[in-house]
């Protein structure tokens, strides 16, 4: 199962779904793009501390992935970095999802959540895009 999140993780960097690093990471929460943060397993308390800042105040979930930096690292294709941000909704759902299948009691809160938001943001772009007034009749 580990291998499929690996991939989802290199799915997501081709798909440019994912900030890597800390500065990208720390525009893509100031800015309100983040959906999801993470950080590798054996991250340093300094990263641990940043990242803890830029999902405060925020609504940014933080999760811990269970993949050293290394792994992390070559599974989106760039070299170093311990902390990434996820910039779509549905990938941060999908990542969360495959996290708590692997590890429920580790993720199965935070999939929840990430669930509940999903559906939120699903309802939300139904009503903006659900026609509003009278037809139009050319009689």
């Amino acid at each position: 199962m580990r291998e499929n999140i690996l991939s989802l993780l290199g799915l997501m960097r081709r798909a440019n779904a994912i900030a890597v690093g800390e500065v990208n990471t720390g525009g893509a929460a100031k800015s309100g793009k983040a959906k999801l943060l993470l950080l590798a397993a054996d991250a340093s308390e300094n990263a641990r501390h940043r990242a803890e800042g830029f999902a405060a105040g925020r609504d940014i979930p933080l999760s811990t992935l269970p993949f050293t930096k290394e792994a992390f690292a070559s599974a989106v294709g760039l070299s170093g970095g311990s902390m990434a941000a996820v910039t779509d909704l549905g990938f941060a759902r999908a990542l969360l999802k495959a996290l708590a299948e692997d590890e429920p009691e580790r993720y199965g809160a935070a999939a929840q959540r990430m669930e509940e938001r999903y559906a939120r943001a699903r309802a939300n772009t139904q009503v903006r895009t659900k026609r509003i007034g009278k037809r139009r009749t050319d009689a």
